[in-house]
């Protein structure tokens, strides 16, 4: 009798264990679907606001077009300075955690789970808190205040805010383009410089917390680094800027390239790989994983021109031979 009870104690503590590990998992799935929950109710609010102002000038949509009447009762209710800010931040809350969204729901979907670049790595719900925790600091502490000088910019460089001064989509979209190519090109040097040894222990460092990115991890950075990296994105604005619109669209293109590198998941046709040199999730979870090399935030082109995707490339060849053998 006093064997089996040796024997059973073992296996009540294995038992124990696993029912301390499913309710470790019911946790954070719990407070993941919170923060779903969360994300969805903020989008729900941001389209009903959005539905009662198309109501209210209901009347004018019918000699305008519904755009046009959303964008001029806009105008005509809000100060130029509340729509350069208020409007910006918005529209980068907006984008930026509606982007994070269909991440988060991945990892609920076993579908998607094939596509997961680090599937030994999966999210957890500690993780994402403490990512989103530094992420509210910045975005309201550090890029609000950047944010508030788009009126003060506009205003110098005499941007348009009219409707009739609206650009064309292909306009737009060829100017966010040379946009991406030109922060590129800041965000490669510089961040090659933030790996230096004597910097990256003190800035980039916060950065390489999440050895496997997910979504949100696109702006959890240290807060000099939220500053010198997204100097690159007011490089372009400073170039090209023809319309508050474009500066919108802009940031919005930023945000899509920058949460897709970081998702972790390397999903089909992905349409941003139509893009000549597009760098993607799988280059830049490399980085992450390695530390070292694709330096490059959007394309592939620097990284490849001064060798610093070498390991990248030893790293695929590696996987090749493993895939034949």
């Amino acid at each position: 009798m006093a064997r089996l009870s040796l024997l059973s104690e073992p296996c009540q503590q294995q038992e124990q264990a696993k029912l301390l590990s499913c309710s470790e998992n019911e946790n954070e799935i719990r407070g993941i679907e919170a923060q779903l929950l969360l994300q969805t109710l903020f989008l729900v609010w941001v389209l009903i606001f959005t539905a009662r102002m198309a109501a209210a000038n209901g009347t004018a949509a019918l000699s305008m077009g519904f755009a046009e009447s959303i964008w001029e009762s806009m105008l005509s209710s809000h100060t130029k300075w509340e729509v350069a800010t208020y409007g910006s931040v918005l529209v980068h809350e907006l984008v930026y955690f509606g982007l994070c969204l269909p991440g988060l729901l991945c990892q609920f979907i076993p579908w998607a789970q094939k596509f997961k670049i680090q599937q030994d790595k999966p999210e957890t719900f500690s993780k994402q808190w403490q990512c989103f925790k530094l992420l509210m600091f910045n975005h309201f502490c550090i890029q609000m205040p950047m944010i508030g000088g788009v009126f003060m910019f506009t205003e110098y460089m005499g941007t348009p805010y009219d409707w009739k001064s609206m650009p064309t989509w292909y306009d737009t979209l060829a100017r966010c383009l040379l946009c991406l190519a030109i922060e590129d090109t800041w965000h490669y040097f510089l961040h090659r410089a933030l790996h230096d040894r004597r910097i990256y222990k003190h800035i980039h460092k916060v950065h390489h917390h999440f050895q496997a990115p997910f979504g949100m991890v696109a702006e959890y950075a240290h807060p000099a680094e939220t500053i010198i990296l997204g100097a690159g994105f007011f490089i372009g604005v400073l170039c090209f800027c023809n319309h508050l619109v474009f500066l919108w669209s802009w940031m919005s293109v930023r945000l899509l390239e920058t949460i897709d590198v970081h998702s972790g998941y390397d999903l089909p046709l992905n349409p941003l790989h139509l893009i000549p040199g597009y760098a993607g999730a799988r280059y830049h979870d490399f980085h992450h994983k390695n530390f070292n090399g694709n330096y490059g935030s959007s394309f592939i082109w620097w990284d490849w021109l001064f060798g610093t995707d070498h390991e990248y490339k030893e790293f695929q060849k590696r996987q090749a031979d493993e895939k034949v053998n």
